[in-house]
């Protein structure tokens, strides 16, 4: 039996020991899946989406004892995990409303009647990653679920705890055994085997865009489906005219938010070179009053970093001749902490202004104009998410369409919402998730023409 210890990350003490599987237990899990296929997709719309809804009631029921699991578990913040775990709740309840609305096309041709029908692709692996264990999970399984489709989900060996639970509430809650399964275990082993089953139709994947890659290319294989959420190195652009106290006091959100554990992280930021020694001055107190400490205590900004060997990854960013600007305070002693850094690199090919550090770490380069700016920004392999800071609206729309991301915020750094859309550009991955399109990418469009002439 191969056992993973599941490490508090702001104390190093052992949380629980899980088991994970092998092969063998998956090709299982893989069948019981398939097995309970027939049932679930044949269930009354109204129904599944009944059960969606109790899901998400059992979610709501316990989500405090799943905020806590998660404090311990990755080292959360408890405002974030209270976020999160009612985000897979949210999630839950906008898909319940999904099996109602899968209307297929009446299409006029000639001789006949020409219709369409959305059904299910079969059994979808999903392997969630360890920085957002809760809402990743939920962003998959909602449409998944209601596409009439049954899951069998990997998640992230060091963050499993979260995922086991939901597993739990869902038979609860009285989704039928085999149609949602928690399947713990490596990447290699489990993760692998989702890509080489043939019963499993498609891959979900979030993760790193190297081992995406690995994944897309061992579905090829097959012609099977993926969707792909992968790294990012997305920009915080800051005009002139922007509110620069505004721009300056949510900048810290923007990138240190879950320590900077965030695809999404705006850890470039680009101002204007007239606003940059303003907005240099205003940053620094902002950062600076970032409490860093115990995840679980109430008035905690941010947490530890997940592991001692991801702690080691992003110190390797601010070494010695590092360009720091300006840090944080983080605690000393047990745990995996990390003060938020602030660099102001002069290179632009600076490895902190081209690599996904994944940490409390943010680069901050001043740019010309819009033409320049929009250079910057596009100056990177990812595409996901970003910020524009300006008052001009003009501006505004017109670098929003220039900047090459899939989500961006103007005067904002919200990046997702669960009733739209959310994606990458370039290699930060392959397809969208969430919003009222998502389930379709879970179905199959079945075209059947009816003779009409005798």
């Amino acid at each position: 039996m191969t056992t993973y210890d599941v490490i508090n990350p702001a104390t190093e003490g052992v949380v629980e020991s899980v088991r994970l599987a092998g092969v063998e237990e998956t090709d299982l899990a893989i069948d019981r899946a398939s097995s309970a296929l027939p049932a679930w997709r044949a269930m009354a719309p109204a129904d599944r989406g009944r059960l969606l809804r109790r899901f998400a009631e059992a979610v709501d029921t316990n989500l405090e004892e799943l905020a806590r699991l998660e404090v311990a578990n990755a080292g959360h913040t408890i405002g974030n995990a209270r976020w999160e775990a009612g985000n897979v709740r949210d999630v839950l309840h906008y898909y319940s409303a999904a099996p109602e609305r899968l209307i297929g096309q009446q299409i006029p041709v000639s001789g006949g009647i020409n219709v369409t029908f959305q059904e299910p692709l079969g059994v979808v692996g999903v392997i969630v990653p360890w920085n957002f264990p809760m809402p990743i999970l939920g962003w998959a399984l909602g449409p998944a679920l209601a596409g009439g489709n049954t899951v069998v989900l990997k998640p992230a060996e060091m963050t499993p705890l979260t995922a086991i639970r939901i597993g739990e509430l869902a038979l609860e809650a009285g989704i039928p055994e085999g149609v949602f399964t928690v399947l713990p275990g490596k990447g290699s082993v489990v993760g692998q085997r989702f890509v080489t089953h043939p019963a499993v139709r498609k891959v979900v994947f979030t993760g790193s865009t190297e081992v995406g890659k690995q994944i897309m290319a061992g579905c090829a294989d097959q012609v099977k489906r993926v969707t792909l959420e992968l790294g990012g190195k997305s920009a915080n652009v800051v005009f002139a005219d922007a509110d620069l106290e505004l721009a300056a006091a949510s900048a810290p959100d923007g990138v240190f938010d879950n320590a900077g554990q965030d695809c999404c992280a705006r850890s470039r930021i680009l101002v204007q070179k007239s606003a940059y020694d303003r907005f240099m001055g205003l940053l620094e107190p902002a950062v600076s009053s970032v409490a860093v400490g115990d995840p679980g205590d109430e008035a905690t900004d941010m947490g530890p970093l997940i592991s001692s060997q991801h702690r080691e990854k992003v110190a390797s960013y601010v070494t010695g001749d590092a360009p720091v600007a300006f840090r944080g305070t983080a605690p000393e002693g047990a745990g995996f902490w990390f003060a938020p850094t602030v660099l102001a690199p002069t290179s632009p090919d600076h490895p902190s202004l081209v690599e996904e550090i994944f940490g409390p770490v943010v680069s901050v380069v001043p740019f010309e104009d819009e033409a320049d700016a929009i250079r910057i920004a596009n100056h990177s392999e990812y595409g996901l998410s970003g910020s524009i800071w300006t008052r001009d609206v003009g501006r505004a729309i017109r670098v929003s369409r220039a900047v090459e991301a899939g989500n961006l915020s103007v005067n904002s750094h919200a990046s997702v919402r669960y009733s739209t859309p959310f994606g990458g550009y370039k290699q930060s991955g392959l397809g969208r998730e969430l919003g009222p399109d998502a389930v379709a990418s879970f179905t199959e469009t079945k075209n059947v023409f009816i003779a009409t002439e005798e």
